[in-house]
């Protein structure tokens, strides 16, 4: 019997919203799309979210995933950004969510460890080991939607395995691993 499944990874951001998708056929990888969506010319932030929002569930629609990978923000300096990118993430996981797909966070060093071998990786060796994975002709000139790819593969990769990342099956899963953050 063969086991089919489409994995969309999501690199979420507010600059550029970078994604991935693979179709996975017993265990075997095949590239399927690579893409980014550029936010840069939009001034309003909610635009941007929103323009997320609509463009994750057009992916949705248009590719059916059975699972959806998304890169968890980093802890940085500049706590605006901090704030925007989660935004940016949360409105990706709704709309994955408000169609009833499973989602896994992954921390970047855990992406970079999984393509790489080297949780420290750069950008530019991630995106090279994917394109000797997948067989990419050519890589993009921004790597934004590299890392969306890194993260649907990377979830591939972990399959099965216990994974540190935190995963939904929908908003009652997310509530109960999130109960803290629930405002009553």
């Amino acid at each position: 019997m063969t086991q089919e499944r489409i994995i969309l990874g999501i690199d979420p951001g507010t600059t550029i919203m970078g994604f991935g998708l693979i179709k996975v056929i017993n265990k075997k990888m095949e590239f399927l799309q690579l893409n980014e969506l550029q936010l840069s010319k939009y001034d309003n932030h909610y635009q941007k979210l929103r323009i997320i929002f609509e463009r994750t569930i057009e992916l949705i629609e248009t590719h059916c995933p059975d699972e959806i990978a998304i890169e968890a923000p980093f802890f940085g300096k500049n706590v605006q950004s901090m704030l925007k990118l989660g935004r940016a993430q949360g409105v990706a996981m709704a709309a994955g969510l408000s169609r009833g797909i499973p989602i896994t966070e992954y921390e970047p060093k855990k992406i970079k460890m999984a393509i790489t071998g080297n949780g420290n990786a750069s950008k530019e060796q991630v995106a090279k080991m994917l394109q000797q994975l997948l067989g990419l002709k050519e890589l993009p000139k921004n790597l934004d939607s590299t890392d969306g790819l890194a993260a649907a593969v990377c979830h591939h990769f972990n399959s099965g395995k216990v994974v540190a990342g935190k995963s939904y099956s929908g908003w009652d899963a997310f509530v109960k691993q999130n109960e803290d953050r629930v405002k009553k």
